[in-house]
This record gives C-alpha cells, sequence and structure tokens, in this order.
C-alpha cells in the first residue's frame, strides 16, 4: 500500500473520530472535552499535512518517471531515424557499387576477345582489331586503294599476331595491284600464300600473283604461276581463269 492511501485513510478515520467526539462531548468534564477535541484536531491536521506532502511527492515523481520515460522515447526516435538514415546511406552507396561494377563488367565484356569467322577461318578477336580490319576493308571497298594500303600495312604492324592477317595481306596485294605496285602485291600475296595456304582466298591470290607478273611483262613467270595454280586448286574458279589466261599467253 502507497504512504499516501495510508495517511488518506488515516485521516478519515480522525474526522469520523472527530466527529464521534463531538456528539458525546457532554459526557466529559469541559476542559477535558477540550482537550481531547484540540489534541484530535491537531493530529488531523498532521495528518492532513503529511497526506499533502505525500501527495506532493507523489505527484513529482510521477511527473519525473513522465519525463524521463519522454526523454528515453525521445531518444529512441532519435536512434531510429539516425539507424534510418544510415540504412538509405548503406543502400545508396551499394546501388552506386553495383552500377560501376555493372559499368567494369559491360566494359571489360566488350574489351575481351570474341570468336570470328572471316573467309572460312575461324578464330578469337578482341573488338578494337575487329574495328580497325572492318574498317580497312571499308576503305578499300569505297575505292580509296592509297589509303586502304596504309590501313591494312598498319593493321598487319599494330596486331602481328592476327587472325585477320591472311586476309588483310590479301587485300593489301590488291591495294597494291590497283596502284600498279606490282612488286610490292607480289610480295604480301606469298606472305599470304606461306603464312596459310588452305585460305579461301589463296587460289585468287596466286592469280593475282600472275596478274601482277603479267603487268611486269614477265611472261614466263606468269605462265609458270598459272601451271602452278591449276594443279595445287584444280577446282577453284580462280584455276579455270588461269586455263584461260594461259591460252591467251605467248
Amino acid at each position: 500500500m502507497s504512504p499516501a492511501l495510508s495517511l488518506r485513510r488515516v485521516a478519515c478515520a480522525a474526522i469520523v473520530m472527530c466527529a464521534s467526539v463531538g456528539s458525546h462531548a457532554a459526557l466529559f468534564e469541559d476542559d477535558e472535552a477540550r482537550r481531547a477535541i484540540l489534541d484530535l484536531r491537531q493530529r488531523v491536521e498532521t495528518l492532513r499535512t503529511q497526506y499533502e506532502a505525500a501527495s506532493q511527492r507523489a505527484g513529482e515523481q510521477n511527473a519525473r518517471t513522465v519525463l524521463e520515460l519522454q526523454n528515453q522515447i525521445e531518444g529512441l526516435r532519435s536512434d531510429v531515424a539516425r539507424l534510418t538514415g544510415q540504412n538509405e546511406q548503406l543502400a545508396k552507396t551499394v546501388s552506386d557499387m553495383q552500377l560501376r561494377q555493372q559499368s567494369v563488367d559491360d566494359r571489360l565484356k566488350k574489351s575481351e576477345p570474341a570468336p570470328v569467322n572471316v573467309d572460312g577461318r575461324e578464330f578469337t578477336a578482341d573488338p578494337r582489331e575487329k574495328s580497325d580490319y572492318d574498317a580497312a576493308l571499308g576503305i578499300f571497298r569505297a575505292g580509296q586503294f592509297p589509303q586502304a594500303q596504309s590501313a591494312f600495312a598498319d593493321f598487319i604492324k599494330r596486331y602481328p599476331q592476327s587472325g585477320y592477317n591472311p586476309s588483310a595481306l590479301f587485300w593489301l596485294g590488291n591495294a597494291q595491284y590497283a596502284t600498279r605496285n606490282y612488286n610490292e602485291a607480289i610480295a604480301n600475296f606469298r606472305s599470304m600464300l606461306s603464312l596459310a595456304p588452305d585460305h579461301a582466298k589463296a587460289p585468287e591470290a596466286v592469280l593475282s600473283i600472275a596478274n601482277c607478273q603479267i603487268e611486269l611483262k614477265d611472261t614466263r613467270a606468269a605462265r609458270r604461276t598459272l601451271e602452278d595454280l591449276i594443279k595445287a586448286y584444280p577446282q577453284s574458279e580462280a584455276a579455270s581463269a588461269a586455263k584461260e589466261r594461259l591460252a591467251r599467253l605467248k
């Protein structure tokens, strides 16, 4: 039982006692009755004072308790807000890292070698290598033969181990033939045949060598080259063309 409640009960009892004493005052002598009443009133007043003090202390204690609870609640709210902010920042950081990783992965993927098939030959090449070869071939097909010579020569120097090189040598020889650089063309056609004798364009390369020799007025060498072409690649279209040229050579 709380002190305040106990004091309240005592005070009520004292008031009842006072009423009882007042109704029976005649049973006592006047002085004795007055002293008893005064004493009882004093006791009631003391109890009332104690009750009010206890009530005040209880109120103050309750107020402090409520204030402490409010402070704790505010502290918890502050912690929740701080943690929420940290969680949002962490989520943003993770998202940013994932985007950067995806960007890196995309760049790596774009730079990784990939399978290609050129003139029936399969090999791997990195994207820049493929792009440079396609650019050089585009220049040749546009009829810009001097520029095509430079583009293919630069390609071969830049990628000496490239799977594109047999085809690059073939087109380099053709660009040189178109610009009447016959000796250089012959050298590159022969490099191409040495590098890939089974290349799909090997018969055409041999025929192109013969054409260069004809332009150089070296009929004997041209005849020998055409005969070699017919023997080496008898089923090719280039062999059929070689037979026609042999018939016209004197």
